[in-house]
């Protein structure tokens, strides 16, 4: 009896006691964790809670956006870990925990031994979602290894590039592109042709903001584009060499350089390229009154360009204390470009041919700009306390020279014009801004002001040769002097605070913008002034005060899953080619001109996005809605002019309409099957509808249209990677003009050599030589039926060499140079 009893009374306490252990209250273990050297959070890092007890029992789980974690566990002794890739574990054994506690911040340190080693061979998801924006990190895209910026930004999701190199935002062309968070001179002040001059593999990632917090300008109705570059952060000296050479012949080399010891960081970009890119075009016109000499004209346009460039960024970051720092950074890019486009010009009437004509445009432009920048960063804690502040100064100086030479080839060989059209344009920018971050718990509060200040002078003259006097004369309506003046002062302030497993955001901005111009009054004004119309004022002077709220919320259904909700309201300002009013011409038959009566547009923006992650795949999908007043529209007309052989001049201009609204879906997957293969692909549908009038013509449409991309990589033996890049435009279509559908399908191919020190690449760009323009333009008047292509196909081979860097360095752990909230403007390796 008594060997029965005494088991069955063991067993009763050791249920009792078990019992008694479920029901005792939980307690809640929270805390950060942060970089031992920036004091930024660690997103996804990995907290492990161990019973010290019963090592077999574990619990734990992993930093949200903030570096915050939250665990549940019942009182009792525990080991605590914490991980995360490339930094040194941190570990305290034997803590007991009766209540709930917060363990403050836990600093982790960079392991410089294992960053050395780490070879990724699954690659890290490459989106991150945050309240305010989406994160692609793009540095292993091979098909871009010795292309450029703007062949970067074509692969990805919602981002797309069209045949000219404009840039567009889920089918808005109005983008704003920054660099490391601000307008620079490496971005070309908004224009997207310098984009073209800069490496891909400068990028360290891409930030997609379509929701843009209170922080940032709010210039750009359809969102911004950050490119954030590669800042290194080893100690000691490192660095890297890449030349590509291609077909059509190109050439490019890029050297990297850094020095870096506790007290500062050195860095030091030059590079060169040389760049031959072929293109063309066909246009069918088709006159539909008798107020031109022909009913049809064709012509067929051939482009060569020859192109050359230097840029040169050097700078140095000096750490004041472990808290404080000063960056100070000068950058100079010159760009030597020859472009010819020559055009053969056949005029019909019933199908005869009656006049052939023969047109060489030789454009040779000579570009400088340089950038001063300063940045002062003060950390007063590491829980993220901190000012900074900001100033930039950035110069651009653009002379051009075009020849025009036209002559007649049937029926005879009589020169019909001879032109030469300088223009010279300057551009000052000058920004100052101060940032200040307040974190108060789990909640954070940021105030700050911004001042930009812009002027733009354009010189424009052309000459026309008298063909009686053998002398070329200058054209006084035409030739003029434009300045242009942008001034925008912002304060802003927000809070970001987190209930639960809702995060908020919430900003104000509030923005004055002042635009002047100014037309040189030695020039014929009463000759303008019939032109753009009486009550048009060529000097303005125009002043506008907005407020800018923005909302973001982003909710947690899961650790790998959440909900986000976006509203912010926007501003367009008309750059100052868009406004200025001298006609300038493509052509004797094309003139552009800009608008003086264009005031800014407005737009209220939605944005409902869901994200899932599996351990194989992440989809990424949203819902959006905007309504933009006073939206701008390009148009066409006819100016009631012809040319000395009698073709109308049509003219194209840019208005404000009244409403533009746009409704879009976008879905986008990253699934890896296996760890040799990686897929991932989008698709972006939008609609739009617009409505206004211009001269007492309607301008409103309605249409929708989508894009897709789809991307596959594969490595395969021998370290071989694969990866095939496709891109489909769907068909689309504004007021006046159709345009047809496009695809394009890029291939790379690469291996890494010399101990992974090196890596050589071989690509091949719009491989089936596809990547053309195909529109229709229909007006009462006229049709325009056109086919057109900036650059032909091109294959590029690239070889690149380290020294001191390892190949895959996890460079998105670095948070200290995050560039998407205002980092300062540095072109760094």
């Amino acid at each position: 009896m008594q060997r029965i009893l005494i088991p069955l009374l063991l067993l009763t306490l050791s249920i009792f006691q078990g019992a008694a252990q479920q029901n005792q209250k939980p307690i809640t273990i929270t805390g950060k964790v942060i970089d031992s050297d920036s004091g930024q959070p660690l997103e996804y890092a990995t907290f492990v809670l161990q019973n010290a007890d019963n090592p077999e029992q574990v619990t734990g789980g992993i930093t949200d956006l903030s570096g915050n974690f939250e665990v549940e566990a019942t009182p009792g002794t525990y080991n605590i870990s914490v991980e995360y890739i490339s930094y040194k574990s941190y570990s305290l054994k034997g803590q007991t925990y009766n209540s709930s506690i917060n363990l403050g911040s836990i600093s982790l340190s960079p392991d410089v031994a294992q960053l050395a080693e780490v070879e990724v061979v699954g690659e890290k998801t490459t989106v991150e979602v945050r309240l305010d924006k989406k994160v692609y990190n793009i540095g292993k895209d091979i098909t871009t290894s010795g292309g450029n910026v703007s062949d970067a930004l074509g692969n990805i999701p919602s981002v797309s590039v069209d045949v000219e190199g404009a840039i567009s935002l889920r089918g808005n062309d109005n983008v704003r592109i920054l660099i490391n968070g601000k307008p620079s001179a490496l971005a070309g002040f908004g224009s997207t042709d310098i984009l073209q001059q800069l490496p891909a593999d400068a990028i360290e990632k891409v930030e997609v903001i379509t929701s843009p917090s209170a922080r940032y300008d709010a210039e750009g109705t359809a969102g911004i584009l950050n490119i954030v570059l590669k800042k290194e952060k080893t100690l000691g000296i490192n660095g890297s060499i890449n030349t590509t050479i291609g077909d059509p012949f190109n050439a490019r080399v890029t050297s990297n350089f850094n020095i870096r010891t506790e007290k500062f960081n050195i860095f030091n970009t030059i590079g060169y390229f040389h760049r031959e890119s072929p293109g063309g075009g066909l246009f069918d016109n088709r006159y539909l009154t008798d107020a031109s000499d022909f009913d049809r004209i064709l012509e067929d346009r051939d482009i060569s360009r020859n192109d050359d460039g230097i840029s040169v960024n050097i700078g140095m970051e000096y750490f004041v204390t472990e808290k404080s720092s000063i960056t100070g950074s000068f950058f100079y890019r010159w760009s030597d470009e020859n472009d010819l486009t020559e055009n053969d010009n056949q005029r019909f009437n019933d199908g005869t041919l009656e006049s052939r004509t023969f047109r060489s445009e030789d454009q040779k432009e000579n570009d400088n700009s340089y950038q001063f920048s300063f940045n002062y960063t003060n950390k007063f804690n590491d829980d993220g306390h901190e000012l900074t502040t900001d100033f930039q100064y950035s110069y651009d100086d653009e002379d051009v020279l075009t020849q025009i030479l036209e002559s007649n080839t049937v029926p005879n060989t009589d020169l019909l014009a001879s032109e030469n059209i300088y223009e010279i344009e300057t551009q000052d920018d000058i920004l100052a801004q101060i940032d200040y971050v307040l974190p108060m718990g789990d909640a954070q509060f940021e105030a700050g002001y911004r001042g930009t200040f812009e002027k733009q002078v354009s010189d424009y003259q052309l000459d026309t040769l008298n063909q009686g006097t053998g002398q070329f004369e200058m054209n006084e309506d035409l030739t003029n002097v434009f300045t242009y003046h942008e001034n925008v002062n912002a304060l802003y302030t927000q809070y970001g605070n987190k209930y639960g497993k809702l995060s908020v955001l919430l900003g104000l901005r509030l923005e004055n913008t002042e635009l002047r111009g100014n037309v040189d009054s030695s020039v014929d004004i009463d000759g303008l002034q019939e032109i753009v119309g009486e009550d048009v004022d060529l000097n303005f002077d125009k002043n506008y005060l907005g407020l800018f709220p923005t909302v973001n919320l982003i909710y947690e259904l899961s650790k790998t899953e959440n909900i986000s909700l976006g509203y912010n309201r926007r501003i367009n300002r008309p750059r100052g080619w868009f406004i200025n009013p001298f006609p300038s011409r493509s052509s004797r038959t094309n003139v552009f001109q800009g608008n003086p009566d264009l005031d800014p547009a407005f737009a209220n923006a939605f944005d409902l996005g869901y994200l899932k992650r599996w351990k194989k795949l992440t989809l990424t999908s949203s819902v959006y809605y905007q309504r933009e007043t006073n939206s701008f529209e390009r148009i066409q007309e006819e100016t009631g002019q012809l040319t000395s052989d009698g073709i109308q001049i049509i003219r194209s201009v840019p208005i404000n309409l009244s409403t533009n609204e746009r409704i879009g879906a976008e879905a986008g997957v990253i699934y890896s099957p296996f760890k040799w293969w990686r897929l991932n692909g989008s698709v972006n549908f939008f609609t739009f509808s617009s409505e206004g009038q211009f001269n007492g013509v309607e301008y409103g449409t309605d249409n929708s249209s989508w894009f897709a991309r789809f991307s596959s990589k594969f490595t395969l033996p021998a370290k071989i990677d694969l990866q095939a890049n496709s891109f489909y435009m769907g068909p689309r279509q504004n007021a006046q003009t159709d345009s047809k559908a496009m695809f394009s399908l890029n291939l790379a191919l690469s291996k890494d050599i010399l101990k992974d020190n090196a890596t050589v690449s071989l690509n091949v760009s719009d491989v089936f030589n596809s990547r053309k323009r195909q529109s229709f333009t229909e007006t009462p008047t006229f049709t325009s039926d056109s086919e057109f292509q900036w650059r032909k196909r091109q294959v590029n081979l690239s070889f690149i060499y380290r020294f001191n860097q390892p190949k895959e360095r996890q460079r998105g752990r670095d948070r200290q140079n995050d560039g998407g909230d205002d980092e300062e403007g540095q072109f760094q390796g």
